[in-house]
């Protein structure tokens, strides 16, 4: 297996042809994070709420990360670092007992990190945006999948911790569930256990030279037909019999969601 390549000096050997100036984006710092978010309030849908105010327990479905809002702001008492404030929302999904329902929420977490992003005192304006300055400090970028739900509770208010805070929902993110979402106090409190495995870092508009090896061309040609007759571009294409017959096994290896049950 070869070596992975990292930044940093390049071997002369490897026959550079030409050294050239780009403008992109560089990284200057990023952090990876594995979450366990624990007891996270669930709101209900309006549909969902009657079987949550009779279940006795709710088994984990899934949970879909619906959206993410990234916010940068610059530390003042300590110069080049910034804190990355990162709101998820998700849709979560379990099954409540008895009666086997399907009940649907949305669950909203809340992170922070530091990096370090640099400083800038340039004003950018481009052609596009005349008399328009583009802002000097990081762009924030989260990357994340979609949590693994870890476990799911449902708890009396008396029995559950107080000052769960409201969130304040985008409405984007309500338009996704397709009916009201039960945002207030109710006498029953869903929880959820998400797991998220997440990357943040800062970027900064920056001029690099790079090397170049050569052009990127393709190799292959573009799949299509010459002809009018769609069903002779039909018969060139393979007959996928893995579609109807499922395989003996499966290689599940490099899937981190095979540990949960």
């Amino acid at each position: 297996m070869a070596d992975r390549v990292v930044p940093g000096p390049v071997d002369s050997s490897e026959r550079i042809r030409e050294a050239v100036c780009i403008h992109t984006r560089k990284i200057y710092s990023g952090c990876r994070d594995k979450d366990c978010i624990e007891d996270l309030r669930v709101f209900p849908t309006a549909s969902s709420r009657p079987y949550i105010d009779t279940a006795f327990s709710i088994r984990p479905r899934s949970a879909e990360l619906l959206s993410a809002c990234v916010n940068v702001e610059e530390i003042t008492f300590n110069r080049g670092y910034y804190t990355v404030d990162v709101t998820y929302f998700y849709r979560v999904t379990g099954e409540a007992f008895p009666g086997d329902a399907t009940v649907t929420g949305l669950a909203v977490f809340d992170k922070r990190v530091i990096l370090f992003g640099s400083e800038g005192s340039a004003r950018v304006f481009t052609s596009d945006t005349p008399f328009a300055a583009q802002a000097v400090q990081p762009v924030g970028v989260a990357e994340a999948v979609d949590p693994i739900a870890l476990s799911m509770k449902v708890l009396d208010r008396a029995c559950a911790c107080s000052g769960d805070p409201i969130p304040e929902v985008p409405q984007p993110i309500l338009s996704a569930f397709g009916e009201d979402l039960v945002l207030g106090e109710t006498s029953r409190l869903w929880y959820a256990t998400l797991g998220q495995f997440s990357l943040i870092r800062l970027e900064r508009d920056s001029q690099l030279v790079i090397p170049v090896y050569s052009y990127g061309f393709p190799e292959c040609e573009c799949p299509g037909s010459g002809d009018d007759d769609p069903c002779s571009l039909f018969g060139r294409i393979r007959f996928p019999v893995e579609e109807f017959y499922p395989p003996d096994s499966l290689d599940s290896s490099d899937d981190y969601r095979q540990f949960v049950q």
